[in-house]
């Protein structure tokens, strides 16, 4: 089972996909996508870790998420906007290359028999990029925010706290 949470910043994404990954397994898998940029962002990824307590086991891979998920797994995928960041920025902002990268590695993933849980942003909800540069980035975002929410079996939309079922 694919299931899909997507939101605004701080909605509450990251809290539900945790309860559902508890709900689904005793011992799930938390995969963080982030590379780590600078010392705020390190404070957030330690606070993130501080969430979880030993049932988990935590993962880092920036692209090759289909390497480390396994069949039977449960494993919450934090987060598309910082996994699709790392595709941007290796290709130097090309938006079709890294739309395609990411395609390809997120296909890899539907054919495994596991339950992921892939957390995302509606970065496009917010305000309107001031630069090309972010404006591509909105796009490519999107872009794959519809093909993962395609290819979901559920898509939730948290709203300030609360999940709001968009699919099926």
């Amino acid at each position: 089972m694919i299931y899909y949470i997507t939101g605004g910043e701080r909605s509450g994404k990251s809290g539900h996909a945790q309860q559902l990954a508890l709900q689904l397994s005793n011992t799930p898998k938390y995969l963080a996508t982030s590379r780590i940029w600078d010392k705020d962002f390190q404070k957030r990824v330690d606070r993130h870790k501080n969430d979880r307590d030993e049932r988990w086991t935590s993962i880092e891979e920036e692209k090759e998420l289909s390497a480390v998920v396994k069949e039977s797994d449960t494993v919450v995928i934090d987060c598309v906007t910082l996994w699709l960041t790392n595709f941007f920025v290796d290709t130097k902002n090309d938006l079709e290359k890294s739309l395609k990268l990411a395609k390809d590695e997120f296909n890899k993933l539907i054919d495994i028999s596991a339950n992921i849980i892939i957390i995302s942003n509606e970065i496009g909800m917010g305000v309107h990029a001031s630069t090309e540069v972010g404006r591509k980035f909105t796009e490519l975002q999107g872009f794959m925010n519809q093909h993962i929410a395609h290819n979901a079996d559920i898509a939730i939309l948290m709203v300030s706290g609360i999940p709001v079922k968009i699919k099926p």
